[in-house]
């Protein structure tokens, strides 16, 4: 399973609701994926999937402090 190496964000489950009537059509559930990039310099010698969520606040906690 394609899941975020920091945080463990995978996928969930959403259903499309159809209006029909002034009632709720059954729809089929589908997949809503996670926005996993592949990086390479959190673990030494590796490529890891990491969400964008987690790659940004990654990159802020790297930004040095201005005084």
């Amino acid at each position: 399973m394609r899941q975020c190496y920091i945080c463990g964000k995978s996928y969930k489950t959403a259903n499309t609701r159809v209006m029909l009537r002034s009632h709720y059509n059954p729809t089929s559930s589908h997949r809503k994926r996670a926005n996993l990039k592949l990086v390479r310099n959190i673990v030494p010698g590796k490529r890891v999937l990491v969400c964008v969520k987690c790659l940004k606040t990654l990159s802020k906690k790297k930004a040095p402090v201005k005084k």
